[in-house]
């Protein structure tokens, strides 16, 4: 009786630790280079992310190939010549939402957050700040954020040849819709 008493607790317990976690796999993340002469823009909704409600901790990770282009040839030189994609396969972002404990999981609602973490693109791994908000709506929670860039903060090289048609600093975007699982 003891034993299966300490099995229901553990049962649970691991329940409620679960429920605290929100994730998806077809999350959407975009990108923006805007240029005199050329914007470019494109668009992946094969992004995997999770976060956690109660620690802050949140990680996303996005598969560098699944980013669709307007013309076949951008996608191509996108993932040989400048992210090395076979090399790099996927940028992720892992860190803490600063301030968890503002955002109410428990009621619906559009909070402002910060997250702070390691911003990993083209192998290359740098501390960043991002700013954002968590939009809480039943079950789900949509985790949006807009931030810069630098191609050079990453080792993405640009050849001198296109140098005026890619921005030196890209907008990204990602909204992406998570549920509580």
């Amino acid at each position: 009786m003891k034993k299966m008493m300490i099995v229901a607790v553990l049962v649970c317990s691991s329940t409620t630790l679960f429920a605290q976690k929100y994730m998806t796999r077809t999350g959407k993340a975009s990108f923006f280079s805007s240029t005199p002469l050329e914007n470019i823009e494109a668009f992946n909704n094969e992004v995997a992310g999770v976060v956690d409600s109660k620690s802050g901790d949140i990680a996303f990770q996005v598969p560098i190939k699944s980013f669709k282009f307007e013309k076949a040839l951008m996608q191509e030189h996108f993932n040989e010549n400048y992210m090395e994609s076979d090399k790099f396969p996927k940028a992720e972002f892992k860190g803490k939402v600063a301030d968890i404990g503002s955002v109410n999981f428990s009621k619906d609602g559009t909070y402002n957050v910060k997250s702070t973490g390691k911003l990993t693109i083209h192998g290359v791994t740098r501390d960043v700040t991002l700013p954002g908000t968590v939009t809480v709506k039943g079950n789900t929670a949509t985790v949006s954020s807009k931030f810069s860039v630098k191609t050079a903060d990453h080792n993405i090289a640009i050849p001198k040849l296109v140098e005026g048609k890619i921005a030196k600093q890209i907008e990204v975007t990602v909204n992406s819709i998570l549920t509580q699982k």
